[in-house]
Parts: structure tokens; C-alpha cells; sequence
């Protein structure tokens, strides 16, 4: 039998984008810097997974997230370079959806 190889990079951005809400989250985020409960609103998934999911993007270079002294506190996400490099992906995967699901 034929053993494949796979690219661990490939399988480690596989990984990362394919858990739950992780895309659909970076598709949010490419609008621009937005609140927590601005991303909560707008997709179907509990703050306590959506904080999960933020601290391991965050954690991968992928969001940022910018606390600023206010009162009350304001807390902004936003794509990095490294997540927004992930538009073109996200965009086709969006294309193909609307061709065929």
C-alpha cells in the first residue's frame, strides 16, 4: 500500500482554519476591527467558545486584540497581516459555496 505524505504545514493550516466557527470567524473579521459582542451578534456560536477560539487565533498570529483605557474598557479584534493574507482563501471558499452548496 502507498503511504502519503502530507505537508505539515498544510495539515497544521488545516487544522487551525477547519475547527468550528474559526472561518466564519476570520470572515467576519475581514470587515475591519470589531467588538466582541459585535462578532457574538453576528454568528450563532456561545462567547465562551467564541473567546476560545479568538485567544488560539490570537495565539497563531492571526488576530490581534487591542485593549483601549476607556471606561468602560474597549476591546478590538482585527486581522494581522498573516490573517488578512487568508482573504483570498476565505473569498474562494465564499465562491464555491455560492456555486454549489
Amino acid at each position: 500500500m502507498n503511504e502519503t505524505t502530507l505537508c505539515p504545514r498544510l495539515a497544521k493550516a488545516m487544522d487551525l482554519i477547519g475547527k468550528r466557527w474559526t472561518g466564519l470567524i476570520l470572515y467576519q473579521l475581514l470587515d475591519g476591527p470589531q467588538r466582541f459582542n459585535e462578532i457574538e451578534s453576528a454568528l450563532p456560536v456561545s462567547g465562551r467558545l467564541l473567546s476560545e477560539r479568538l485567544k488560539e487565533l490570537e495565539k497563531e498570529g492571526l488576530v490581534e486584540r487591542k485593549v483601549y483605557s476607556e471606561v468602560p474598557v474597549r476591546v478590538e479584534y482585527s486581522l494581522t497581516d498573516k490573517g488578512r493574507a487568508l482573504e483570498g482563501a476565505i473569498r474562494n471558499i465564499e465562491t464555491w459555496a455560492s456555486s454549489w452548496l
